[in-house]
């Protein structure tokens, strides 16, 4: 039988491809699968490396707690390995990390700590000072330390940069890599001066973050924010050496996750968010030379861990990410709209079971109740608790007899002043037109929209 001893020996020996189906000028573009390790992402590889470097060095003992602040991904390695060691694992994560993550950290044992992703290194509640004070606290506890521990540029200069030079039988010419804690490409780099000095490394930066400016132009660029996760970074990670880096491109939030969704459609590839960034920029090299080149680059991680994020049209909408028609009146606040075919909504003889099943389904507090382009009442979570308190057996009860039929209708040329009312009074606005419903607009709607505006999106 051909079988592996255990998942840790499953870590790294990711497949190489070729991409077909996108225009990469006179180059050929590979991308190195690390979304097929066992963990879902690059991050397995020096997961395991730190882990077994604490135990050679003697920083973790028997039933010790292993602390890390991470995007997600490396706190995701590190419990895969922690758990098979049965080591306890503390990870601490900011708060704009996915939810699917969050999931998959609890579910391998991890215990999990959020906190703030609007701070910078020093403020209290920034990720990795949280990380440092805990370790201190925390007895017979090791900090991982991704960002300066050198366990991490060791798993890619021994582990990654050796399979790519295997793969490509030595002809790589340059490698497209993102920085979060700096390891991948510092380590690469370091293998790659060693058989091959010319090879290129380039770094696909999120805009906002100041690491481009500082290969670019040898100085830190202005600080901005961004939606990627587990690349980009507000300071300059010890393990990360600008001076291996030949050039940087900054790709914005919109151009990454279009790029990772179209790598689905036109590849069948399903790739997180970083994996966008990296593969713009991969496209812009391979588009600005004028010569063959061999180019390779990574799906950093699986996208099954932002299907509530980047996969979802009404997460894209709310950042003010996908492109919608404009109208230049309250229906651009809609979310959800008729127009969309996006609605979710009951008819008044639907069950209460099902008008309770639907508000789970969407991850919505309220239903619009129709009769065909007509509203004719309004049921949220209050009628159901209210209609449900001591009577369960109303699960099988209409929704008309316990909906809210005084609506507050509002039409989509009003001036956005007039929702306050409605919103203040913890109602929802209900937008209609000649008779016919168009959407609700709700609190949050509202915010999306001020948020949009603040950012210059609309």
């Amino acid at each position: 039988m051909s079988a592996y001893p255990s998942v840790t020996a499953m870590i790294g020996g990711t497949p190489l491809l070729q991409l077909s189906k996108f225009d990469t000028g006179p180059c050929r573009l590979f991308l190195k699968l690390e979304n097929q390790n066992p963990g879902g992402s690059i991050k397995d590889r020096i997961g395991l490396s730190m882990i077994e470097a604490a135990e050679r060095d003697g920083l973790i003992r028997p039933d010790g707690t292993i602390i890390e602040a991470t995007a997600g991904n490396t706190g995701l390695g590190l419990a895969l390995v922690a758990a098979q060691k049965g080591y306890r694992m503390l990870v601490i994560v900011p708060d704009k990390m996915s939810q699917e993550k969050i999931f998959h950290l609890k579910a391998l044992g991890a215990e999990v700590m959020m906190t703030r992703s609007d701070v910078v290194k020093g403020h209290p509640d920034y990720y990795q000072d949280l990380a440092e004070r805990l370790s201190r606290e925390i007895d017979n506890s090791f900090w991982a330390n991704q960002f300066a521990n050198p366990a991490n540029p060791a798993a890619h200069e021994r582990g990654t940069g050796p399979e790519i030079w295997r793969q490509t039988d030595g002809q790589v010419d340059a490698v497209v890599c993102g920085v979060g804690s700096g390891g991948t490409i510092t380590g690469l780099a370091r293998f790659f001066r060693t058989v091959k000095p010319e090879i290129e490394m380039i770094l696909a930066d999120p805009e906002g973050s100041i690491l481009a400016g500082l290969v670019n132009e040898g100085k830190a660029g202005d600080l901005g924010s961004w939606q990627i996760e587990g690349i980009g970074e507000d300071f300059v990670p010890p393990n990360f050496d600008p001076q291996l880096v030949n050039r940087a491109y900054a790709i914005a939030d919109r151009e990454s996750l279009s790029t990772a969704r179209e790598l689905l459609v036109r590849e069948g590839i399903l790739a997180g968010s970083s994996s966008g960034t990296l593969l713009a920029a991969a496209l812009r090299y391979c588009r600005q030379q004028t010569t063959a080149k061999t180019v390779v680059s990574f799906v950093c991680d699986s996208g099954n861990k932002y299907l509530s994020k980047m996969f979802n049209d009404h997460w894209l909408a709310d950042q003010g990410f996908l492109d919608r028609p404009r109208h230049g009146d309250l229906r651009d606040l809609i979310s959800r709209s008729i127009e969309d075919r996006a609605v979710v909504s009951a008819k008044p003889d639907d069950t209460l079971l099902i008008a309770y099943g639907r508000m789970r389904m969407a991850d919505v507090s309220q239903l619009p109740v129709l009769e065909g382009e007509r509203i004719v009442g309004i049921i949220d979570e209050s009628d159901l608790l209210l209609a449900l308190h001591h009577h369960e057996e109303r699960f099988d009860a209409p929704v008309s007899r316990f909906m809210t039929d005084k609506l507050e209708m509002i039409s989509p040329e009003q001036p956005i002043d007039d929702l306050l009312p409605i919103l203040r009074a913890d109602r929802v606005a209900i937008v209609v037109e000649n008779g016919h419903f168009l959407g609700l607009i709700t609190k949050v709607d509202l915010l999306n929209q001020l948020r949009r505006k603040a950012a210059g999106d609309t």
